[in-house]
């Protein structure tokens, strides 16, 4: 075989794997059912054999996404997942996001990961607070939306009126891909309006094949049959109503992010997944070309890059682990090879890299772009990092957010102050909290966005280290990082206000400011120090 054949057959290879997959990320409201949607995916795919679940009393196995302690006490997920199974020819990488407010941040930076999300609403609740601040940062990226309305099973909105709300809070159109036929005590199922079938709805069990009955035309005395004359009536209507307001399913304005395609059913009864699942493989973007601070890059180009986008210590409570996820976003990830870590400017190779069933690892050989691979992590590597074949640049648009609550570390234990400073270093790696040191002193201080984040750390430090510490509340209001051409200056600052300044990890200087009025006065008085929100700055320079 000629080199020119090989070469061919490899480029054949790559872009066949590029084809068959997809990486999307699951995001919702606290509560509205996407841990459970997980599960039932999962089961879809042959990746799990049981389903758990969340919160039930009849179900004893736990959720397979939330694996952490603190998360099956709660029953709430704090940190996003990673899971990828195989569905027919498709390859998925699934994420499953923290729906609460407060591990928001972690969600946010699990989205410049995906190429496309599926958005859960609960029918009974609606659009809620967190489902609008997800879908904005969806609409500043365009990312591709699937709506799936969950809990039709239980007494809910007119559906006509939920499509409304959606369309009018979250700024975006649907496009209805199954229709439900009432819903809580009298929900019989939903029609499927793109295969023209119905599927009748029995509430507890797997939707099987039985339940499908296909439908090629709904004046079809089967329906009547089926569900009663008077529901065949209400979803001939309604059925009309929806084909003459929408028609068929424009997938570029999906792919644009326009048009949101919807699907009714109820996770928890594992009703109207398939659907979802079905359509997705069949619409879903392929891996996505992305920006990079130098240039656009290609996702077909042969060099391989990608980016760490969330880092999780402990994974395995026996191990002291650290796992760093990486997206791959060009090329083939080998291991064993080496790649160039360009924040540090050094070459590092991978012995065991990962891919996940939420806490189960599997070695891998490759990956390739779409993939999410975790890496064993020393110390390496902060969030944002990029890894490539020896080029520089980094992977623009990943987020980084200024704390709004500060509080004093106080630790309990002075016997395990060790342990203490390990497990605040390690635990404020992964992007959640941050950490400064008072200047100057030693006076450990934590930030964050939410308050349950301060549980989570006392909580994990205690478990997972060892460490006992209780938190003190501190008057501030944002960190801003300083920097100043003029030395001087920032050395007279510094000085002056001592008591407002901290160092973060990495040993540069941040003003803790005490009220946007402080704040405001200072930036008057020294306009030689530039005040900035975000530690990014420092990845330019």
């Amino acid at each position: 075989m000629s080199l020119k054949a090989i070469t061919n057959e490899l480029n054949m290879k790559y872009a066949n794997e590029i084809q068959r997959r997809r990486t999307f990320a699951i995001i919702s409201h606290p509560d509205a059912g996407k841990t459970t949607l997980t599960e039932k995916l999962l089961l879809f795919g042959g990746a799990i054999q049981v389903a758990g679940a969340v919160k039930s009393n009849k179900i004893k196995k736990h959720a397979t996404s939330d694996f952490m302690e603190i998360e099956r006490q709660r029953g709430i997920s704090v940190a996003t997942s990673v899971m990828t199974f195989q569905y027919e020819d498709t390859l998925i990488n699934l994420l499953d996001t923290p729906g609460h407010k407060d591990f928001a941040e972690d969600t946010y930076r699990t989205l410049t990961a995906v190429d496309s999300v599926i958005l859960v609403v609960d029918s009974v609740n609606g659009v809620e607070d967190q489902t609008r601040r997800l879908m904005e940062v969806c609409r500043m990226r365009d990312t591709p939306v699937i709506v799936f309305i969950n809990k039709m099973d239980r007494d809910g909105k007119n559906r006509f009126d939920l499509l409304e709300e959606i369309e009018k809070e979250l700024n975006i159109h649907l496009h209805p891909m199954t229709w439900p036929i009432n819903s809580g005590k009298d929900f019989k199922g939903v029609y499927d309006l793109h295969n023209k079938s119905l599927v009748l709805f029995t509430a507890n069990t797997k939707a099987s094949e039985e339940d499908i009955v296909k439908i090629d035309d709904i004046q079809d005395r089967v329906l009547d049959e089926k569900i009663g004359d008077a529901d065949a009536k209400t979803l001939r209507d309604d059925v009309e109503l929806v084909d003459g307001v929408h028609g068929d399913l424009n997938v570029d304005d999906y792919l644009k992010g326009k048009v949101a395609p919807v699907f009714f059913g109820s996770a928890v009864n594992n009703f109207g997944v398939k659907e979802l699942l079905d359509t997705f493989v069949r619409i879903a973007p392929l891996p996505q070309s992305r920006e990079t601070s130098t240039r656009h890059l290609d996702v077909q180009e042969d060099k391989f890059s990608g980016f760490i986008f969330k880092i999780h210590a402990n994974l395995d409570p026996k191990h002291r682990d650290r796992i760093a996820f990486l997206r791959v976003c060009s090329g083939r990830f080998e291991r064993n090879k080496y790649f160039h870590h360009v924040r540090l400017d050094k070459d590092v190779r991978f012995s065991n890299p990962y891919s996940f069933m939420a806490r189960q690892k599997d070695v891998i050989e490759e990956a390739y772009p779409g993939d999410v691979v975790g890496l064993f992590d020393t110390g390496n590597f902060k969030i944002g990092d990029t890894l490539t074949e020896g080029e520089n640049f980094y992977f623009t648009g990943i987020p980084s957010f200024s704390p709004e609550l500060f509080k004093e570390v106080v630790n309990k234990d002075p016997m395990k102050t060790k342990q203490l400073e390990k497990g605040l270093l390690q635990l404020t790696d992964e992007g959640v909290a941050q950490l400064f040191t008072q200047f100057g002193g030693n006076k450990k201080i934590i930030g964050c966005v939410g308050e349950l984040q301060f549980e989570v750390i006392q909580y994990r430090l205690l478990q997972e280290y060892g460490a006992s510490c209780e938190f003190r509340s501190l008057p501030y209001y944002k960190a801003c990082w300083i920097t100043s051409k003029d030395q001087k200056k920032l050395e007279d600052f510094t000085r002056f206000k001592t008591n407002n300044i901290a160092e973060d990890k990495d040993g540069h200087l941040v003003y803790l400011a005490q009220s946007e009025w402080f704040l405001n006065t200072e930036r008057q008085n020294n306009p030689e120090i530039e005040f900035h929100f975000t530690s990014e700055i420092h990845k330019e320079g």
